[in-house]
């Protein structure tokens, strides 16, 4: 019968979360640029119903890393921040609206040109608000035609105040994504969406890829192409000699030069010694037989 002794190895126990760990930024990024890509289509049905009819156009941002802090610290006026959230588990995101393009949407709907009032007002009047649930509604129901009907978007909750929202940790890692609307005669304006990083690998297919050890690039093999058939032009040195300037200037024709042929001739190519070799003939041509390669 054999019993257990105080010195007996305990085996080790895995993290589930480590095991189960989520994607990186890194890999999300391009799930973001997709998703952006698909907002771009589905958003221009639902915001026609307050741009004047015709479906505008959208334009998506790359995708950026922040915290909630940094948010605020590019907001210098007046702002909307709405928490949505995401399917049945509620997974939260953050939709962000400046004070100045709503303002100038609310105008036009009530028949002016869009004038932004200055200077912006501390909160939003209730024709803001009102227009600002549509606009929610509209973000919404785009969302949910990307992600499926799985994981329908619901508005919260809405702030003027991001810590008073409070709709995640100001420390956690966010990517945000910035969309542009734009109307012909009238002035672009933007809204942004902050994602957590478990929102997005919930709802978004990121494709996961083994890590491995980065492989030592081969050699390049100078008898395969595209190499093999690659010009190079050597040049064999067979004199290299040194002369006055005065001698130099004087030459003429019929002047001869006595020169010494190195024993050893280097081939050389681009000022560079590949080889050296030694003077020869071969079918009445001179040749330079190779006696060193480097």
């Amino acid at each position: 019968m054999r019993t257990a002794h105080s010195g007996q190895r305990t085996r080790a126990k895995h993290c589930s979360e480590l095991l189960n760990a989520g994607p990186t930024i890194d890999e999300l990024v391009p799930a973001l640029s997709l998703l952006g890509e698909k907002l771009s289509r589905a958003l221009p049905a639902g915001l026609s119903r307050f741009s004047g009819g015709e479906p505008p156009l959208v334009r998506t941002g790359m995708p950026m890393d922040c915290t909630l802090g940094s948010i605020q610290a590019e907001i210098e006026t007046l702002a909307a921040h709405t928490l949505m959230t995401v399917g049945p588990k509620r997974l939260p995101l953050l939709a962000t609206f400046e004070a100045a393009p709503v303002l100038r949407l609310v105008d036009r709907a009530f028949g002016g040109r869009g004038v932004v009032p200055e200077p912006l007002p501390d909160t939003f009047p209730l024709s803001a608000e009102l227009l600002l649930t549509r606009i929610e509604e509209a973000v919404a129901d785009a969302l949910t035609a990307v992600f499926g009907e799985q994981h329908k978007v619901r508005t919260l909750r809405r702030d003027t105040s991001l810590r008073q929202l409070n709709p995640f940790d100001k420390r956690e890692e966010l990517l945000q994504l910035s969309l542009e609307v734009e109307e012909p005669g009238v002035t672009p304006w933007s809204l942004s969406l902050a994602f957590p990083q478990a929102t997005l690998a919930a709802v978004m297919a990121v494709p996961r890829h083994p890590v491995r050890g980065r492989a030592r690039p081969a050699a390049p093999d100078p008898a395969s192409e595209p190499f093999a058939s690659m010009p190079v032009s050597v040049n064999a040195v067979l004199v290299d000699m040194t002369i006055g300037f005065s001698r130099l200037s004087s030459l003429k024709p019929g002047d001869v030069l006595p020169v010494a042929v190195a024993r050893s001739v280097p081939l050389q190519v681009e000022g560079r010694t590949i080889a050296t070799g030694t003077i020869g003939e071969v079918e009445d041509r001179v040749a330079v037989q190779i006696l060193q390669a480097f």
